[in-house]
């Protein structure tokens, strides 16, 4: 359930408890699948405060995130180790007042810094948007070979976005081809699809490199450079899945525009000048996309709140376009 802002704003002030931080401002930031708070303390430090929604991980699953963004830091790549608490722990366990609901609610450093897809739409000219687009690629090649090396702490758990997790009974975002704004042809070609991507997932495996920790959301809005440092945030989606999602994650967003091409291209240089992956990898890449799609919708659907579920009817369009391609193909 949704709350007004005054009730998030409440539950946010009893979580501030379980941390000694001094606080001198709460500013409330963003409503999305969180409510991020901007904390400002008297001795100048300044934090994000998320107050996470409710369903989405379990109280195991959020502690085992700052246990990946610790070690991507230890790696040199910038990312939020989250605040922990008095007793210790990363969230605090906080009920929603006048109701049986619980929130956690987690505290990370706030980064200041530009978003890379501002730094993108101000590139005055291919060039340089497509240096961004490389400098993406280069980071994103960068977590994946940390990601790929690390040996999992014993109580890690995070969620599976593989082939049961995209395309099976119950998705991690939800029935994309049970969406009440389908007409049956809709609904008819995305259950095709979602039955070939699954078949193709299970084939393609598991093995093959392309599979480990990924952020699963790393887009050039996730991206924030100050200077020569570059921080990613929001690892809320992070989980386990292909390496090819990530690119997809990106160029989703960039699924209709006219050099759409140049900046794929412009991804895979960056990335394969970190790490390799092979022409039959990128093959692939297409069908992720359309996962990234087809991920969308569901999770539109189950969000009716946010913004953006405004543009639920176009990308019902978009991904029904993608799937009629994808099931013509070999």
């Amino acid at each position: 359930m949704e709350y007004p802002d005054e009730v998030i704003r409440e539950v946010a002030d009893l979580a501030l408890v379980e941390w000694d931080l001094g606080v001198a401002r709460v500013e409330l930031v963003s409503r999305s699948e969180n409510v991020v708070f901007r904390v400002d303390t008297d001795g100048g430090r300044t934090f994000a405060l998320r107050v996470h929604r409710s369903g989405y991980h379990t109280l195991a699953e959020l502690e085992s995130e700052p246990l990946w963004t610790a070690a991507l830091n230890q790696a040199g790549i910038g990312a939020p180790v989250a605040e922990p608490t008095r007793t210790g722990s990363h969230y605090a366990v906080v009920g929603v007042p006048g109701t049986d609901e619980v929130r956690h609610v987690g505290l990370v450093p706030w980064f200041e810094g530009v978003p890379l897809n501002e730094m993108i739409d101000e590139a005055t000219d291919g060039t340089a948007r497509d240096s961004h687009f490389e400098q993406l690629g280069r980071l994103m090649a960068t977590m994946h070979d940390q990601a790929a090396g690390w040996s999992l702490p014993s109580r890690f758990e995070r969620h599976s976005l593989d082939a049961d997790g995209f395309a099976g009974e119950a998705p991690f975002w939800g029935r994309f081809w049970d969406i009440p704004q389908l007409t049956p042809e809709q609904r008819e070609t995305l259950t095709d699809a979602r039955g070939r991507v699954r078949a193709r997932l299970l084939e393609y495996g598991k093995d093959r490199g392309t599979y480990s920790l990924i952020h699963a959301d790393l887009r050039s809005t996730n991206v924030l450079v100050k200077g020569d440092r570059v921080h990613v945030i929001d690892f809320d989606d992070a989980g386990f899945g292909w390496h090819q999602y990530d690119m997809a994650a990106v160029l989703f967003d960039y699924a209709t525009h006219e050099d759409y091409e140049p900046i794929r291209d412009a991804l895979i240089a960056g990335y394969r000048s970190k790490r390799s992956i092979s022409d039959e990898d990128l093959a692939l890449l297409p069908m992720f996309v359309l996962i990234r799609m087809m991920a969308s919708l569901g999770w539109l659907n189950e969000r009716p709140e946010v913004e953006l579920h405004k543009l639920l009817p176009v990308l019902v369009e978009l991904a029904c376009a993608r799937a009629r391609e994808f099931l013509a193909g070999p």
